[in-house]
């Protein structure tokens, strides 16, 4: 099969190791890709947002599987367009897209089908929005509606802190993406992150994973798009996995359906572990990054294969084999991230890294430069993912491959994983 990656993060290099694997693979494209992604596939320029320009590609080169990483794509209907011109397509549809597209329609549709989730009320309008904040008090959350690259959320501890963000949400902090709120309660609990696969009416449970949003040790500091993150999640058990399937991911397929969206990709449910049991978070129509990385890493089975069977709606019957073992993720980033950083920093040692065969640097915001140089572009620029047979040992290995690499410009969290390292110890 001739498959087209599209995206240019960690995930998508994840996404292509992953693919490469298949004996169904011919040919791997990837637009835009990465330095990483470079390695494997063959990185095309190509403008997604033009999907005139996308489908006359895939009919050009042959593409038998679109590969959809990222959201913006999908919410843009792109996966509707390749649909239209007959080429399969992994991925969520417009309508679909809107689980993750605008956090107020999963909370309707929440509300509708009885999906256990936080109470909440939508908001147009500033002042009422404040005026609910003081009603229901702190802590509280407050939402950016539309997409804002997984930065949109703000946990408020305080009253001030919470008429804060919505202030800053109407007044362009977001973009578009604030010009709704939602406003919910605070969920008290443990987090997870549940992936299954869907082909518009199966869902194939994947793997779970936790990850780690806060820039800072010991989870302080702004959110991120993720500082690292380990799979399996010890609070997802079998019984909470159950739960999950029943309470969450197989109503959300089955409204989708009855609402003629059916939804067709990655399903990823990020969850609050509370005493009632598992609480949506938020949906998303994609794998999470970085916890598409340790996903990875673990994975038996045959990535084109199942992707391949969702988009054809055959689902039914399959099944998926994972590695017993735990993977860890560290992100390393730019220094000033998740605000203002340098680009084009220079990075070497990722050959010494990636010595010990258990271990695997996914790139994410990186390019070569003149010579080959690995160059620094983005804010999360390499994900450090090891195996082990536990928390405590992936993570070791983890941190024993980032002491290899030799970026003067880039930090990372120290902390992976603590919360499962102190249960093992405990």
């Amino acid at each position: 099969m001739n498959v087209l990656l599209i995206g240019s993060g960690g995930r998508e290099h994840a996404l292509a190791w992953a693919l490469s694997k298949s004996p169904l693979l011919t040919t791997l494209y990837a637009a835009p890709g990465n330095a990483g992604i470079s390695e494997l596939a063959e990185c095309v320029t190509l403008n997604v947002d033009d999907h005139a320009a996308v489908i006359t590609f895939c009919r050009d080169k042959g593409i038998d599987l679109v590969v959809v990483g990222p959201e913006a794509p999908l919410v843009a209907g792109l996966a509707d367009d390749l649909k239209a011109a007959d080429i399969p397509v992994f991925g969520a549809s417009r309508e679909a897209a809107a689980l993750e597209g605008s956090k107020g329609f999963t909370k309707d549709l929440c509300a509708e089908f009885n999906i256990p989730t936080a109470a909440y009320k939508r908001f147009s309008d500033a002042d009422e929005a404040s005026d609910y904040v003081r009603e229901r008090g702190a802590p509280i959350v407050i939402k950016a509606d539309g997409l804002a690259a997984g930065k949109g959320v703000v946990v408020a501890e305080t009253l001030e802190e919470a008429l804060a963000a919505v202030d800053m949400c109407f007044e362009g902090g977001f973009g578009k993406a604030g010009a709704e709120v939602v406003v919910e309660d605070c969920l008290v609990g443990e987090e997870a992150s549940f992936f299954a696969i869907c082909d518009g009416e199966t869902a194939l449970p994947l793997a779970t994973a936790q990850d780690h949003k806060r820039v800072g040790d010991g989870d302080v500091g702004p959110n991120t798009g993720g500082m690292g993150a380990y799979s399996p999640a010890p609070v997802m058990t079998e019984a909470m996995i159950a739960r999950t399937m029943d309470e969450i991911i197989l109503p959300t397929v089955n409204a989708m359906k009855s609402r003629g969206m059916p939804f067709v990709g990655v399903l990823f449910a990020g969850l609050m572990i509370t005493e009632k049991g598992p609480e949506l978070i938020e949906h998303n129509v994609r794998f999470g990054d970085p916890e598409c990385q340790v996903l990875m890493m673990r994975l038996k089975s045959d990535l084109l294969d199942l992707m391949a069977a969702a988009a054809k709606g055959a689902l039914s019957g399959k099944s998926v084999q994972w590695s017993d073992d735990v993977a860890l993720t560290v992100v390393l980033a730019s220094k000033g991230y998740p605000g203002s950083y340098d680009k084009n920093t220079p990075i070497s040692g990722l050959e010494q890294a990636e010595e010990d065969d258990v271990v695997r640097v996914f790139h994410a915001g990186t390019a070569r430069g003149d010579e080959g140089t690995l160059l620094a572009t983005g804010g999360r620029v390499l994900n450090v993912t090891a195996l082990g047979t536990s928390v405590s040992e992936a993570q070791s290995r983890a941190y024993q491959a980032i002491d290899r690499i030799t970026w003067p410009n880039g930090f990372c969290r120290r902390d992976i994983g603590w919360r499962a390292v102190e249960r093992e110890e405990a």
